[in-house]
């Protein structure tokens, strides 16, 4: 006796696989943009990366690039709504929105934005393992696959000159973090960048979390490292923004799903 016919397997062009969005028009990609900033602060409040008024994600404009999409001072991350959102140009100077913006930190930002035009979002925030690291001087060590998306692709600011409120400043960490995806700031804590919102939060999302992994492995004993050809090969399979982007999605669907009132 034959048993049933097993199912056959369904055709992968019938299969979902979310992929970055194409916009028609500049106003459908920066409303786009500013969901997803949106979403991102509203993430980071949740992961705890926010401290007091520390902490920003910016956006670049797709229409003026040299204006940026910023959350406004003194809101907690938790409540940002793209309503809130505020425009400011390289300046840091508000064109659209009704608050403040953080000068300090905007300062670094915009400077970080000027010296990549391939860079879409700046994430920037306090956050504890993060600051933890640098307060060691240290970058991060390929001891696992996700620390490997990082692997020759960060690098450490090793100066520390109090809150940054001058351009030159904001100039040398931009000169730092050169074509890199990421940057240690010495005694102050992580910045990311990337080709969409969701890449640049993704990014500081998973630093942050290996930042944890290697200050917990390095107080249990000696951390075995990945060796170099392997940890090139990681990061080739794993460091690119479409990759972030991708792994993001999950994030962007709970905040959203959630939340629904960030897009208000």
């Amino acid at each position: 006796m034959h048993g049933p016919t097993p199912p056959l397997p369904l055709p992968t062009d019938k299969l979902r696989f979310a992929m970055p969005p194409m916009h028609e028009s500049v106003v459908d990609e920066r409303r786009h943009r500013k969901e997803r900033l949106a979403g991102a602060l509203r993430l980071f409040g949740r992961l705890g990366f926010e401290d007091g008024v520390s902490g920003h994600i910016t956006a670049r404009d797709p229409e003026f690039s040299d204006c940026f999409w910023v959350n406004p001072f003194g809101m907690p991350f938790r409540h940002v709504t793209v309503s809130d959102l505020v425009l400011a140009n390289r300046d840091g100077q508000v064109v659209e929105g009704g608050h403040h913006v953080n000068q300090a930190a905007f300062t670094v930002h915009a400077q970080v934005h000027a010296a990549r035009p391939d860079v879409v979002a700046v994430a920037h925030c306090h956050s504890v393992h993060g600051r933890a690291l640098a307060s060691l001087g240290d970058l991060l060590d390929p001891i696992t696959q996700e620390s490997c998306a990082f692997y020759e692709d960060h690098a450490l600011y090793d100066a520390y000159t109090g809150v940054t409120v001058d351009a030159e400043e904001g100039r040398r960490i931009a000169d730092t973090l050169g074509s890199h995806k990421a940057l240690v700031l010495r005694n102050h804590g992580l910045l990311t960048v990337g080709d969409s919102v969701d890449a640049a939060a993704w990014w500081f999302v998973t630093m942050e979390r290996s930042c944890q992994v290697q200050l917990a492995a390095r107080a249990a004993g000696r951390p075995v490292l990945i060796e170099h050809r392997q940890a090139v090969a990681t990061r080739e399979q794993l460091g690119g923004d479409l990759v972030a982007w991708i792994n993001y999605q999950p994030m962007w669907q709970d905040i959203s799903r959630s939340e629904p009132e960030l897009l208000g």
